[in-house]
C-alpha cells in the first residue's frame, strides 16, 4: 500500500486528491481545491500572464507541501485546457517544477476525456455502457464507453470561463445565444468523427454538475454526500439556469448551494450542458462526485485499465 497525491491544474481551479493505493483499488483520503482562474490569464496572443501563472503555481505548491506533510509516497501533477492552449505553456511547466520538484505533464483533450470517464464511472456506471460529460473552464469533454473500453473521447473548446469571456449573460434572454454558440462548437466537432451509437445513460462530472445538484437539493455546496448519484432532469437544469441568469453575481454569492468562485460563470456552464444534452437527446443526467483525478489513479496504477 502507498499513499499517492494527484494535483490537476484546470482552467478554473487547482484540485488535489490524496488516496491510499493498494493492489485491488484505492481509498480516497482527502481532497483540496482552490479557484485560480488560470484561463483568465490568457491574453490575445495566447500567452499566460505572469500573474496568473504565479497565482496558480502558488496553489500547486501549497498542495504539494500539504501532500508531503500527509506522508504521500508519490505526487503527480497534470495540467489541462488553459495550459494546452498557452503558447508559453512550457514556461508555466518549468515554474511548477521549480516550485514542487515534480515534473508536471500537459495532457491532451482526448486524454483528459478518458481520465474523466475512468473516474466518473468508477462507481456510478458499474460497468455498463454510458457516456460522460465533463464541463471545465476552458473545454468540455464527451466520452462514451464501457468499463475500460472507450468508444469515443472528444474535447471541445467551449468551457464555462471561455464562453464567459466571449458572451455576456445578464438575463435569461441572453442564454439562447450562449447555448447556440456551444451547440455550434459541438456540432462542428461531431461532424469530424465517426460517432458511435449514443447510450441512454449519461453521467456529469465537474463543478457545473455539483452546483446544480446542490442548488436543486437545497444543500450547501460542500455537502458532497448528497450530490453523488443525483439525477438532474433537463427541465430542472433550465429552470435553475434561468433563475440564476436573472440574478447578479453578488446575489448568487448569497446562495449556499453555489461555490463562490463559480458565481460569475455558472450560467455559462449550464448553457453548455443544455446544448450538449439537446445534441445528444438526453433528458436527464447523473451527477458524479468523481472525475479526472480519480481516473488518473485508475489509469496509472492498475494494469487492467
Amino acid at each position: 500500500m502507498q499513499k499517492v497525491a494527484v494535483i490537476g491544474i484546470g482552467s478554473n481551479s487547482v484540485r488535489m486528491l490524496v488516496a491510499e493505493v493498494e493492489e485491488d483499488g484505492f481509498t480516497r483520503l482527502t481532497r483540496d481545491r482552490e479557484g485560480t482562474r488560470l484561463f483568465a490569464g490568457l491574453d490575445e496572443r495566447g500567452n499566460l500572464s505572469p500573474e496568473s501563472m504565479e497565482k496558480t503555481a502558488a496553489a500547486v505548491e501549497r498542495m504539494a507541501v500539504s501532500a508531503g506533510k500527509i506522508g504521500c509516497d508519490k505526487l503527480h501533477i497534470f495540467a489541462t485546457s488553459a495550459s494546452r492552449d498557452a503558447r508559453n505553456g512550457q514556461v508555466f511547466l518549468s515554474l511548477l517544477q521549480e516550485k514542487t520538484g515534480v515534473e508536471p505533464e500537459i495532457i491532451t483533450g482526448e486524454e483528459e476525456a478518458v481520465l474523466s470517464f475512468l473516474g466518473a464511472t468508477d462507481v456510478a456506471a458499474r460497468g455498463e455502457r454510458c457516456g460522460v460529460i465533463d464541463i471545465g473552464g476552458g473545454s468540455t469533454e464527451l466520452v462514451i464507453g464501457q468499463g475500460a473500453r472507450i468508444d469515443l473521447a472528444i474535447s471541445c473548446q467551449m468551457g464555462a470561463v471561455r464562453l464567459y469571456r466571449l458572451l455576456a449573460i445578464n438575463n435569461k434572454e441572453d442564454m439562447p445565444a450562449v447555448e447556440y454558440a456551444a451547440g455550434e462548437i459541438l456540432r462542428e466537432k461531431w461532424n469530424t468523427i465517426q460517432a458511435p451509437s449514443v447510450p441512454g445513460k449519461w453521467i456529469g462530472t465537474g463543478g457545473t454538475f455539483t452546483a446544480l445538484a446542490a442548488l436543486s437539493k437545497g444543500v450547501h455546496w460542500t455537502d458532497r454526500t448528497y450530490m453523488h448519484g443525483y439525477c438532474l432532469k433537463k427541465e430542472k437544469i433550465r429552470q435553475i439556469g434561468e433563475t440564476l441568469a436573472g440574478m447578479t453575481p453578488e446575489q448568487r454569492l448569497q446562495l449556499e448551494g453555489l461555490q463562490p468562485s463559480r458565481a460569475d460563470i455558472v450560467v455559462h456552464g449550464i448553457c453548455i450542458l443544455l446544448a450538449v444534452m439537446s445534441h445528444l437527446g438526453a433528458e436527464k443526467i447523473l451527477v458524479s462526485e468523481y472525475g479526472n483525478l480519480d481516473g488518473y489513479l485508475r489509469k496509472h496504477y492498475f494494469e487492467s485499465i
